[in-house]
């Protein structure tokens, strides 16, 4: 059964708008989120409160994947976005919910991930070190601002 919480809290140095835009682009996403090691195939992704997603992250020295998918549950432009997780793996079970609140600061945004229900095999510290990974391609990839 799943049961642990994960809370993570990051200051990005690009404005709120920006960083909700990558949360819902398939290419930024597929950019920023996997961890390292990992690539990403977004099979689908309907931005809009409840439309689905579904991707698959690729183990890249093992070629070995998983894939998952949700529904998006709440979404409010530059300020929060809800959705659930589950994997297609039966080993896997359970639904995780993983909420993203935004804040415009004075240098940037204020990201805080609240993730709920991470499935018992997956030791909290793997999903941590997992999103600390991806938190810092995020950043590097809205904290730019490249011209035209």
């Amino acid at each position: 059964m799943a049961t642990d919480t994960l809370r993570l809290h990051r200051v990005l140095r690009a404005p709120p708008e920006r960083v909700y835009r990558a949360f819902l682009d398939p290419e930024a996403i597929a950019k920023w989120l996997p961890p390292n090691g990992f690539t990403c195939k977004v099979h689908q992704l309907d931005a809009r409160v409840g439309g689905r997603y579904r991707m698959t992250f690729t183990n890249f020295s093992t070629g070995n994947g998983h894939s998952f998918g949700g529904i998006y549950r709440e979404l409010v432009p530059g300020e929060r976005i809800q959705y659930n997780d589950r994997f297609e793996d039966p080993n896997l079970p359970g639904e995780m919910t993983t909420t993203i609140t935004l804040r415009a600061v004075s240098c940037g945004t204020e990201l805080q991930v609240v993730q709920e229900g991470l499935p018992e095999v997956i030791p909290v510290e793997q999903c941590y070190l997992g999103w600390q990974e991806s938190l810092m391609l995020l950043n590097q990839l809205v904290g730019v601002e490249v011209p035209d």
